[in-house]
């Protein structure tokens, strides 16, 4: 393992222009923020609630998505991706301010709006023919996991999990600029030891509570991992078009390589073939099975109760060629993994369709009041699921930005910067 200091430029950000993007980030987000919280007043708090939870799930999958790469990287004693490291380290700030975000969602559901989100929260809920929640058998057996104290316990639990990791893993790392001691490097590789269990737990804990629990009844042993598919595939998008852009800045200039983007593509595409297992393989065990415990939740999102193809069944088949097969075909390619002009479109894409498949698995949940069907995917909780996601990201790149600029550029004196900065395939 090299022990020599990287010798390319690594003085530390501009602080200027930085500060200038944080303001416009941190403006964007207040921005969205207020647009949100105007939507209650058009739409109602219910349709609003939905938005805000896809937009908390969807930043708070990629702030997870940075967590367990950067642990994968420390536990494998990677080289290439030592650059690519630090962007996410950065981008880990955003933790605790998704943890505040996430605050509202929580105090609602003790203010007494027990139900506007998880029905479960409400035990006099009518479930349909006069059938409340506290007398639903499925409900009783789940009464224990399911309930609003464990429920606000747990939420708090994986937050202060992610932050305390997310601490850790960046004092190590930025201490390590300065003294450049080896203790650091091993710091990490133990946190990354126990972090990656830890994460993995808290990661399927969020993603049960916050999204699969919206409809208890249904049975899936992949969601988790579904969820963190996701998870790891929008930190990547995000991490590629982060090195696009110091690079675009300058900041990257003799630092980054067609190699380095090679590396992240190919796990990109790895990951675009581990997303689609995943979302077949439930599929089709549910399919196979046909028990209407579990096939009720794939209903839902394909016909109405007349028989018709709702608009949900396209948003359904839009996933499977937008979120699969178009990466696939694209990223076969190796120049489309290493020219920038042709690797940012599609870390793009992946980030939009990853945005609609979060929107696919939480806003059906939101029932219309008369004919008990999902809402259609077209409507006004569609505008409100956009505010929230610019919202909530832009508070995330101000985070990341603010933090940008507290140390170097790169891992000065991490071990492996040299071999990082001359990385080949």
């Amino acid at each position: 393992m090299s022990t020599h200091a990287a010798t390319a430029p690594a003085a530390l950000p501009s602080e200027s222009s930085t500060s200038s993007c944080a303001g416009k980030a941190l403006v964007v987000g207040i921005a969205g923020i207020v647009l949100t919280i105007i939507g209650l007043f058009i739409s109602g708090g219910k349709t609003v609630a939905f938005s805000w939870l896809t937009g908390m799930t969807f930043w708070t999958a990629i702030a997870i998505g940075m967590l367990m790469l950067v642990m994968i990287h420390h536990i494998l004693d990677s080289s290439w991706s030592v650059v690519l490291r630090r962007q996410y380290e950065h981008g880990l700030a955003a933790f605790p301010w998704l943890a505040l975000l996430f605050v509202p969602l929580v105090v609602v559901s003790w203010m007494g709006d027990h139900d506007l989100l998880w029905k479960w929260m409400n035990p006099n809920y009518d479930l349909g023919s006069g059938h409340t929640v506290g007398h639903d058998p499925l409900y009783v057996k789940k009464a224990s996991f399911l309930n609003l104290p464990m429920f606000t316990a747990m939420t708090a639990l994986c937050f202060i999990v992610w932050i305390w990791l997310s601490a850790r893993l960046r004092k190590a790392s930025f201490t390590q600029d300065a003294d450049g001691d080896l203790k650091w490097t091993f710091m990490n590789r133990k946190t990354a030891a126990f972090g990656l269990i830890l994460g993995a737990t808290t990661l399927t804990l969020a993603s049960i509570y916050w999204v699969k629990s919206l409809d208890y009844h249904w049975f899936s042993t992949m969601f988790g991992v579904w969820f963190f598919a996701n998870c790891a595939r929008g930190a990547l998008s995000v991490g590629v078009l982060m090195l696009l852009w110091l690079y675009a800045r300058g900041d990257l200039k003799g630092v980054l390589n067609t190699n380095h983007l090679h590396s992240a593509g190919m796990l990109v595409f790895a990951f675009t073939v581990f997303w689609a297992y995943i979302t077949f393989s439930q599929y089709f065990l549910i399919w196979n099975a046909n028990i209407p415990e579990e096939t009720f939740w794939y209903n839902l999102r394909e016909i109405t109760k007349a028989g018709e193809p709702s608009q949900w069944k396209y948003v359904g088949m839009f996933l499977l060629f937008g979120h699969f097969l178009l990466p696939f075909l694209y990223l076969l390619s190796y120049k489309n993994k290493i020219v920038h002009s042709r690797i940012k479109p599609i870390c793009i894409w992946i980030l939009f369709v990853i945005a609609v498949d979060m929107i696919y698995n939480i806003a059906p949940a939101v029932k219309d009041y008369v004919t008990g069907e999902p809402l259609p995917f077209l409507s006004m909780n569609l505008l409100w699921t956009a505010t929230s996601i610019v919202g909530i990201g832009g508070v995330c790149l101000w985070a990341y930005l603010k933090s940008f600029t507290t140390t170097k550029l790169i891992p000065i004196r991490d071990p492996r910067i040299n071999e990082c900065l001359t990385h080949h395939e």
